[in-house]
């Protein structure tokens, strides 16, 4: 009986690491799409508005996009049922004995999805409103385009219409760049997230194995914040003594 109750949490816990696997890989592809948007819908401002190939662009991203989230939403709800389940398997009565390990992997597992969540749905509006204002420029430049062509380039106000779209323009590219830049930074940060989430693991694997190394490790963090209190204690007396001394 206790063989097939380990057999099934195994199961579980696979079942869990296939799914975030999963969820890790489609969220940076996710993440890509809304950059490469941004940068497209840039590059499609530029471009004489007769053309037609921007606005088959925009909908095969459009489509991409609402692919990919509907796809991200069913690995979530798939993952938090298998956490539900891990959680109803580590409240039976069988099982208290190891019940503290048991709950310690499962809030591991809710950490994890409750980060992929906050991940997904930043990101889905990130892109939402990048399309929001990529349409309002849109009409924008409909608007310029149309003027021009009714009042000439030569009129005063077309003139000043132009130098406010410039400013828009400029103030867009401002914009883009500040995004890229976010995305890239947050890129950074969920692959160094999951490298410190897989140190971490180790080191609490290695702390539960090994009660030494988990209480050798809270010597040191106390030895640190001794030193610490130490270092600022010197440094506000000498701080105090260079005062006294200047103001003497």
């Amino acid at each position: 009986m206790a063989a097939g109750s380990s057999n099934y949490w195994e199961d579980l816990r696979k079942q869990a690491r296939q799914l975030e696997n999963e969820l890790d890989l489609k969220l940076v592809s996710f993440s890509k799409l809304c950059t490469s948007y941004s940068h497209s819908n840039s590059r499609e401002g530029r471009r004489d508005s007769s053309d037609t190939t921007p606005l088959l662009n925009g909908s095969s991203q459009d489509h991409m996009f609402e692919t990919m989230a509907v796809e991200i939403e069913q690995l979530l709800t798939k993952l938090t049922g298998v956490n539900d389940k891990m959680a109803e398997y580590s409240s039976t009565a069988g099982v208290t004995s190891i019940n503290a390990a048991l709950m310690h992997t499962l809030q591991r597992h809710r950490d994890i999805l409750q980060d992929y969540t906050h991940e997904f749905h930043k990101t889905k509006a990130n892109f939402q409103a990048i399309r929001e204002r990529e349409d309002l420029l849109g009409s924008v430049r409909k608007d310029i385009e149309s003027y021009k062509t009714g009042s000439g380039v030569n009129n005063r106000r077309t003139e000043l219409f132009l130098k406010e779209h410039e400013h828009l323009r400029s103030s867009d590219r401002l914009i883009e760049e500040t995004i890229s830049i976010a995305m890239a930074t947050k890129e950074n940060m969920t692959s160094q997230r999951g490298f410190l989430k897989t140190i971490q693991s180790r080191m609490n694997t290695l702390a539960n194995r090994f009660p030494a190394v988990n209480s050798l490790i809270q010597r040191i963090n106390l030895r640190k914040r001794r030193d610490s209190l130490i270092l600022g204690a010197v440094i506000g007396i000498c701080t105090i003594l260079l005062l006294l001394y200047a103001f003497h």
